[in-house]
């Protein structure tokens, strides 16, 4: 690998690249320890919003950034092809948890336990534009036994949500609606919460070390789902979600991102409100 990125006279030092610290992300993380590949990077694991901050900011050279980061900062930012975090259909951690109908929750608390932009914004989009409903919404750490005590229904992502939603709700007899599966729906596309870039200025510096991580991630997913009964037989060693359920959850994940996915950020980019020239450009 081209690891001559921020060389200061000392040595090669290797790309500063960025992972994402929820279960949805540890297929790509586990075939980059099982092709060697970890060793050629300099990793960094934080949440998707922190993430995207330092990925903006330059703190790092390549990694994960959420679909509304990118789409601000896409004059900063080059989209790596065929690599995302997406559902086409459910994805089982990007949840309302509601004690209502969504219908009646217009004027109500709604407790936003993400930072997530995305899916925070994906939330609000679904709740006025599809139900016609303006809820009052507020910040709040995703303890949803504690939501419930202020709210009427609740945004969770990540382990969260699959807790939440797969745990807490038919235990407090709450309804949980899965947002991608409510976009698709509402308008028959996949949806993308994140996408892997690199900053524009890195790569005009390096080029290869860039095609290099990106074929090291492709690598790495593909691996990791053609043996995706053994990612989940690990994972639920230290998780607390049993093999059955990881390999469904990692299955129903979509972590491609093709024409269709493309499409469904463009619609989602316009109906959210931003211009046209807000679009996601891939590597050539």
């Amino acid at each position: 690998m081209d690891t001559s990125a921020h060389d200061d006279g000392s040595g090669p030092v290797r790309p500063r690249v960025g992972h994402i610290q929820f279960l949805n992300c540890v297929p790509l993380y586990w075939g980059l320890a099982r092709t060697g590949a970890l060793l050629d990077l300099e990793l960094t694991k934080d949440t998707p919003e922190k993430l995207s901050s330092q990925l903006v900011e330059g703190a790092l050279d390549i990694g994960p950034v959420t679909l509304m980061e990118y789409l601000k900062h896409a004059d900063q930012l080059i989209a790596l092809p065929d690599i995302a975090v997406g559902c086409d259909g459910p994805v089982m951690s990007c949840v309302i948890v509601s004690q209502l109908p969504l219908e009646r929750l217009d004027g109500e608390r709604v407790a936003l336990g993400s930072t997530s932009r995305t899916s925070v914004r994906l939330a609000e989009l679904l709740l006025s534009e599809r139900y016609g409903v303006r809820p009052d919404y507020y910040r709040c750490p995703p303890d949803l036994a504690l939501m419930m005590q202020e709210a009427q229904a609740a945004v969770l992502i990540g382990d969260a949500a699959l807790r939440a939603s797969l745990h807490d709700a038919p235990r407090l007899g709450l309804e949980v609606h899965d947002l991608g599966l409510m976009w698709k729906e509402w308008t028959g596309l996949p949806f993308v919460f994140a996408i892997w870039a690199a900053r524009r200025d890195y790569f005009a510096d390096h080029p290869e070390a860039v095609r290099e991580v990106h074929r090291a991630f492709l690598a790495s997913r593909d691996l990791s789902l053609e043996e995706v009964t053994k990612v989940a037989e690990q994972a639920a060693r230290w998780e607390a979600f049993d093999e059955t359920l990881l390999r469904r959850y990692f299955t129903t994940l979509d972590f491609s991102l093709g024409p269709e996915q493309l499409t469904g950020i463009a619609e989602f980019a316009k109906r959210v409100g931003f211009p046209p020239e807000a679009r996601v450009e891939l590597l050539p």
